[in-house]
């Protein structure tokens, strides 16, 4: 697949009982995911997402102590990828940013994310 038609991003992936995997680097028992409704996921993330555009967070920074992903380790960035290599709800927001821009809360199978355009 030629880089044209590829993206890259970064994300803070917050887990929740209704995730498909209820583990993470962070927590690999799961405890906390357990734990957690998607509704204190969401407004975890929406509160994230104020204090990162209002400039009080940087997006790498509070990825690599918040998000249940192990991308987290890079801050959240999961590289360039193209249509297809990624859940499709993830793969449209993305698709639909603008280089630097933050989505709102997407949804997947994997839990809430916020995901960062950056190339």
């Amino acid at each position: 697949m030629s880089s044209a038609n590829q993206v890259r991003a970064s994300h803070i992936l917050i887990k929740h009982q209704g995730s498909r995997r209820k583990a993470s680097w962070k927590d690999p028992e799961g405890r906390v995911i357990s734990n957690t409704t998607r509704e204190s996921a969401v407004s975890q993330l929406q509160a994230i997402r104020d204090d990162i555009v209002s400039g009080k967070a940087k997006f790498d920074e509070v990825a690599s102590r918040l998000s249940d992903c192990s991308s987290a380790k890079r801050g959240g960035d999961l590289g360039n990828f193209g249509r297809g290599q990624m859940q499709k709800p993830f793969e449209e927001a993305t698709y639909n940013l603008k280089i630097g821009e933050i989505s709102e809360v997407v949804d997947t199978d994997s839990g809430v994310h916020l995901i960062m355009r950056t190339g």
